[in-house]
């Protein structure tokens, strides 16, 4: 049986990997468990799942988890308690369910410690691209894609020859806004922007959805990952979100892969690569409708597409820079800090006035995701004196 460390085991993609999990007996095993602060989830999670150590990024959060199952479980509390849980806990894969750029040194450490990393932290490509992927090759180990879109291309180009790729094309749902003018933008609701038409999502991606600043990481992890430059990679609408991006040749050819929108198949599939497993979640009904329509994103109305084209293009700290003070500032929506609108405008003041370095080393990039932050905090405060 292969075993997992599941990174936000209480979150959307730790929950429905477990869902997986549960659902293919005898072919796979729960190592270790790792979330912020659902004590009672977690609890219920290691009655279940019985594995050899979870970990709490908060500290309350573990004590009341170690009080439960603490006999026949290890628990660890705190960022580090979770770095030293990935070292100390054998396992085949990481899932990395983490959100935002918290999942950059779980990803390293899995990596570092032998395992394969299962990822669906964007963040952590979007951030640290270059050193993941250089870790990746020199400790052999593979990073296999969760997200429905880099799942997507990563089946598509099995077996294919690297020069033979003319671009990839993502697809997106287009959010809850996708119809509305650029003057209704500036008075939407969180309620509203929550209400994504497609995919079941945590808050911060289905609020980075709204804005599709969730395609714009995309678009930097899918360069990352499949190493492809900025301008071979083209964003669509695509309303439906049965289509999960394609990839084009150089012949014409454009290959796509179908499927119902359910995480599960994708995660699933990420478990058993090379193989694939019989499943429940992701075949079509093709007695009933359902649309292949497709048209081109309006950058005007959604800004943060464009600043992650531009992030990528920049490269160095610029992606870090964005990622970080995307993250500040909605974040600051979601409390009701700033409007919608102001999302975009604070995350390309940032990107333009901070000190870009070229190479960042591990240490300057989790330091210029919190200066981004600090900055972002700062502007956020300034508005509401």
């Amino acid at each position: 049986m292969k075993q997992f460390i599941i990174l936000g085991s209480t979150g959307s993609i730790g929950t429905s990997s477990l869902d997986v999990i549960e659902t293919n007996p005898g072919q796979f095993k729960v190592a270790g468990l790792v979330a912020g602060t659902s004590a009672d989830l977690m609890i219920e999670q290691v009655r279940k799942f019985k594995p050899k150590a979870v970990s709490m990024n908060d500290h309350a959060a573990a004590k009341k988890v170690h009080e439960a199952v603490g006999g026949k479980t290890r628990v660890y509390a705190g960022y580090e308690g979770m770095l030293e849980l990935i070292e100390d806990i054998d396992a085949d894969a990481a899932i990395n369910g983490l959100v935002g750029s918290v999942g950059l040194m779980p990803t390293l450490t899995a990596l570092e410690s032998g395992m394969d990393v299962l990822l669906a932290n964007k963040e952590t490509i979007v951030m640290g691209g270059p050193l993941v992927m250089e870790t990746a090759r020199r400790t052999g180990k593979r990073i296999v894609p969760i997200d429905s879109e880099m799942s997507a291309i990563y089946q598509c180009i099995k077996g294919e020859k690297h020069e033979g790729i003319k671009r990839l094309i993502l697809t997106a749902s287009g959010g809850p806004f996708v119809d509305f003018k650029k003057k209704a933008l500036e008075s939407v609701t969180l309620e509203q922007a929550l209400k994504h038409p497609t995919w079941a999502m945590g808050t911060k991606n289905t609020i980075d959805s709204a804005t599709l600043m969730n395609k714009g990481l995309e678009v930097i992890e899918a360069s990352c990952l499949f190493d492809i430059p900025g301008d071979r990679i083209d964003v669509t609408i695509h309303r439906s979100s049965v289509a999960h991006s394609f990839v084009e040749f150089i012949d014409g050819s454009l290959l796509c892969q179908v499927s119902d929108p359910d995480m599960r198949l994708a995660i699933q599939y990420s478990m058993t690569d090379p193989l694939r497993l019989p499943s429940e979640y992701g075949g079509l009904d093709f007695t009933k409708p359902f649309s292949l329509a497709f048209e081109p994103p309006d950058i005007d109305r959604f800004p943060c597409l464009g600043l992650a084209f531009r992030a990528l293009e920049l490269g160095g700290t610029a992606p870090a820079v964005m990622n970080g003070a995307n993250e500040q500032a909605v974040e600051s929506f979601v409390d009701g800090l700033i409007r919608f609108q102001d999302i975009p405008d604070l995350v390309s003041d940032v990107m333009e006035n901070h000190t870009f370095i070229e190479n960042p080393t591990v240490e300057e990039l989790i330091g210029t995701d919190k200066e981004s932050k600090r900055t972002i905090a700062a502007k956020v405060r300034s508005r509401v004196r």
